[in-house]
């Protein structure tokens, strides 16, 4: 196979973007599944193809050659001699005999043009009740980054027709429970931290593939402080969408129509509220501005019995921010000796951890819930005790308060539970303070082995008995 070419094109003022061609399958609702990924790439290649080489409008945005190589094309992409770069498709029976020849606005296309990629300001951004019907806000990031992302996109809402999010499947579950999505679209970016070098072409064209059936007028790309937009805003814009806006440290060149910055350790549901704000949407006047989720929660009465216990989350996506399991142990212990309920909670990885949490006298539900339903449990609890991982947030949500073991390897005051009534607990101030591991890079864990039961103890005590 020859080794793939593009040539960019990028738009002016006087040569629109032509529309993206519907992709030929249904998927409707919050929790329509996902085709597979072979299915994706038979499905993208003949009109992702055609809408490359597409000439209607003056543009042409990557070049084919690796299209018309691509091993088993369908019918209608036909090889071209060495040199060309076209790609044709064959005409079906019954198509007007000048469609191909016929301006997109003639065939009723009422899409607005590019606009040019303005200077970054806030002046580049369209009127959001009419220029940006369908808004796609990508967070593609776990369950808590997309919590985070909660008022931010409450503000799209506010002034969209239509939100749709795109989200890694690690959060898919979370920005199904956010107010005002009416769309999730799962997608594993290739440069996701897990994941290994290889051939991702089928699922680059299945995310094209995606793209070009919703066809969104506009894009917000959400990443927190430590990550680049610029991957996914590319990708963005070469699938044709008109108008991009993130927050970049770097100089984006003419990927981003919106090029936001903000002050380092700025709250992150401020920081992504600031960037939608930049682009005219806002928060409605009754709006606080908190985390939420959608409601009525599923209820799990029947897990955790009455109200008012105290909640305890073992386990978390990295070691360093995860609750210490012998302190979750000797607190548990300490409140059921007073007689305080205690339920922990945790994935489905976490039960060894819990089960120990549990023999000290909690009921144990770890892996025993959907994040809706842990939702609920944290809900009717007195207080949460958890690290800094997603739940956290969830709490915050559902303005339950928190006490935090919250390490400092990223900031409190940006990551630190949004909007809700918190004690901080550890040391902020530790050699690993700033230093974003996902592991300790100090022997024995200080910052949060630091902290002792009976501190737990009492911060628990704060808030039992007050909500």
């Amino acid at each position: 196979m020859p080794e793939p070419t593009h040539s960019v094109v990028v738009p002016t003022a006087g040569h629109p973007r032509p529309p993206l061609d519907p992709v030929p399958w249904p998927t409707s609702g919050l929790d329509a599944a996902p085709p597979t990924a072979a299915a994706l790439a038979d499905a993208v290649r003949l009109p992702f193809a055609t809408h490359l080489s597409r000439k209607s409008g003056g543009t042409s945005l990557v070049s084919a050659t690796w299209l018309t190589s691509y091993p088993h094309r369908p019918a209608g992409i036909q090889r071209r001699p060495e040199n060309s770069l076209t790609v044709t498709r064959a005409r079906p029976p019954s198509a007007p005999p000048d469609r191909r020849r016929t301006p997109p606005q003639a065939r009723g296309h009422t899409r607005p043009p590019c606009p040019a990629f303005l200077p970054h300001s806030v002046a580049t951004a369209f009127e959001p009740t009419q220029r940006r019907p369908t808004v796609l806000v990508a967070c593609l990031d776990s369950s808590g980054e997309v919590l985070l992302s909660g008022p931010a996109v409450r503000a799209v809402a506010g002034s969209a027709q239509r939100v749709v999010m795109l989200t890694d499947p690690r959060g898919s579950a979370a920005a199904r429970m956010l107010p005002g999505v009416d769309r999730v679209i799962e997608w594993r970016a290739p440069w996701t931290r897990d994941r290994e070098p290889g051939e991702y072409w089928p699922e680059l064209l299945g995310f094209c593939a995606a793209l070009g059936e919703v066809r969104p007028d506009a894009a917000l790309v959400f990443t927190s402080a430590h990550q680049s937009p610029l991957p996914l805003a590319l990708l963005l814009r070469l699938t044709g969408v008109p108008w991009i806006g993130a927050i970049s440290m770097d100089d984006p060149g003419n990927l981003l129509d919106l090029h936001h910055q903000v002050p380092e350790g700025m709250p992150e549901a401020e920081r992504l509220l600031s960037l939608v704000e930049a682009a005219g949407y806002q928060l409605r006047a009754s709006d606080s501005g908190r985390l939420a989720v959608r409601r009525p929660l599923p209820d799990t009465t029947d897990l955790t019995g009455p109200d008012g216990y105290v909640a305890v989350h073992v386990g978390g996506s990295a070691p360093a921010r995860r609750l210490p399991v012998r302190l979750a142990v000797e607190a548990t212990a300490k409140l059921a000796a007073e007689g305080i309920r205690v339920v922990v909670t945790g994935a489905a990885e976490d039960k060894a951890e819990a089960a120990a949490v549990a023999e000290a006298g909690a009921l144990d539900l770890a892996g025993r819930t959907s994040l809706p339903e842990l939702a609920d449990v944290v809900d009717r609890a007195a207080v949460l005790v958890v690290g800094n991982t997603a739940p956290a947030h969830l709490a915050a949500a559902v303005q339950t308060p928190v006490v935090s073991l919250f390490a400092p390897v990223v900031p409190a005051s940006a990551w630190a539970p949004y909007g809700t009534r918190l004690r901080l607990l550890g040391d902020q101030n530790a050699r690993c303070a700033g230093s974003r591991a996902r592991a300790c890079p100090v022997p024995g864990h200080p910052c949060l082995n630091s902290v002792t039961a009976d501190e737990v103890v009492q911060a628990v005590h704060e808030f039992v008995g007050a909500r």
